[in-house]
């Protein structure tokens, strides 16, 4: 599929087929493409846990506002990010680069997040975002539906799978054969209401 066709047909579905099951190879190809999506100082924050247990999705169902989706769908991946990854042996990150910028970055990775523990959370929750969308495009494209939820609560989820303490909770995105044809899009802005050039209007 065109990727400005995948963008556009992109909808939150929620209603799947809960008896579809998708091949292992699908799977692998849809987190190859997540990813490859940009994080900072490519930190790769980004920690995705497939939920493949029955019961945990009931469980996680319990907690998240009964939403079908989180049972029903073929694959549920809840998004997390490790926000102290720039502290994790941070050369890995750089392995191919010529040396002189591996240097360059891996020496300023640590004094950019230094006691910034707001702007590193915020690069984590930027990385999921960046990763999720990838990852519903590439659904999409590959003739799957998917639905981004926050509606759970974050820290029974949390304790459900088992969160480390230096990780941060992300939305969570469930992927699948949709049954139903998804509402009209409720209404979208305009670019004259979100688009300003060089500043806002005074």
């Amino acid at each position: 599929m065109n990727t400005f066709d995948a963008i556009n047909a992109r909808r939150s579905m929620k209603a799947f087929d809960a008896d579809h099951t998708m091949p292992d190879e699908d799977l692998t190809k849809l987190l190859t493409a997540a990813i490859q999506s940009p994080t900072s100082f490519n930190i790769q924050h980004w920690r995705f846990i497939v939920v493949k247990d029955a019961e945990l999705r009931k469980e996680i169902r319990a907690v998240g506002n009964d939403q079908a989706q989180m049972t029903d769908a073929s694959v549920l991946i809840v998004m997390t990010a490790d926000i102290k990854a720039w502290q994790k042996e941070p050369e890995r990150y750089w392995r191919n680069a010529p040396t002189e910028v591996a240097e360059l970055l891996v020496n300023w990775m640590g004094p950019f997040h230094e006691g910034r523990e707001e702007l590193q959370r915020d690069e984590a929750q930027r990385s999921i975002g960046m990763a999720m969308q990838t990852l519903m495009l590439s659904a999409k494209a590959m003739g799957y539906d998917s639905c981004p939820m926050i509606g759970f609560d974050l820290e029974k989820v949390a304790k459900l799978i088992g969160l480390p303490a230096d990780h941060a909770m992300g939305p969570m995105v469930a992927i699948g054969k949709g049954t139903k044809e998804p509402w009209p899009k409720p209404g979208q802005l305009s670019l004259d209401e979100v688009v300003f050039t060089d500043r806002f209007p005074a």
